[in-house]
């Protein structure tokens, strides 16, 4: 009995060890936070200053990649709120009148570092001490499709005239892929790559409209290296919508 309590005795002590251990480990991973850049700006509409700390946790030492982001935003009252971000590379915050109330936003972007040099963007407001997300906007005409005679058709608006790519440099590679015949007809109906908004920045408007938002938008014939061009778009957010004030197709190189 004794042979049997003794090896027991010491799994009991290794398991409550290794559970120390780990739990261990996790605080210390969570004591890596550390703060990436502190700015100070007005973001509730008191006409005072809040302390915003933008924090993050590297995935390794060696990395710039941070898994774990933060804001963290204090006011002169010592009132604190945080907002959560996803990871992602080079996070960084903007301060910036987006929805038009007098008083600043909280403007977060990193990069995702995937090939399709996609970003990462949320959008907040602190005004009178309320903490709320506002919707970034979305470009749904965006669409594009092979034609007979080595051409695509790209749609960006409602209410513009599809614009006519000529893939004519690109046909070896089509062909290839099955997409269009040697005489040049589309062999099955195929759609191009349209992917979501890569990237935003704050555009001035005039002085009596203040900000709004530039989109660009990538679109890709076979596959992501195969860019055709980019669709730009100019946003405005009024009455708690964002409006679309141009859009216009910018061919690749």
């Amino acid at each position: 009995m004794k042979k049997l309590a003794y090896p027991l005795l010491v799994f009991v002590i290794l398991f409550i060890l290794g559970a120390y251990s780990i739990n261990a480990a996790e605080y210390d991973t969570k004591s890596e936070l550390h703060v990436i850049k502190t700015y100070e700006e007005d973001v509730t509409g008191n006409g005072l200053k809040e302390v915003i700390e933008l924090k993050g946790i590297l995935f390794s030492p060696d990395s710039n990649y941070y898994r774990d982001i933060v804001a963290v935003i204090t006011s002169s009252e010592n009132h604190v709120w945080e907002i959560p971000y996803m990871g992602g590379y080079n996070p960084t915050l903007k301060f910036i009148d987006l929805n038009h109330d007098k008083v600043n936003n909280i403007f977060f972007q990193s990069s995702t570092g995937g090939s399709g040099g996609l970003y990462q963007y949320h959008l907040h407001t602190l005004i009178q001490n309320k903490l709320t997300e506002l919707p970034l906007p979305e470009q749904p005409f965006v669409k594009g499709g092979f034609l007979d005679s080595f051409k695509v058709e790209i749609t960006i608006s409602p209410n513009t005239k599809p614009t006519i790519v000529n893939v004519q440099d690109r046909k070896e590679e089509y062909i290839r892929l099955g997409i269009y015949s040697e005489e040049g007809k589309v062999i099955k109906k195929t759609s191009t790559m349209v992917d979501p908004i890569a990237f935003f920045e704050p555009k001035f408007i005039s002085k009596s409209k203040g900000y709004g938002l530039k989109s660009y938008q990538q679109v890709s014939g076979a596959n992501h290296a195969d860019q055709l061009g980019t669709v730009e778009s100019l946003w405005y957010y009024d009455r708690d919508k964002w409006i679309l004030l141009q859009t216009k197709w910018m061919p690749s190189n």
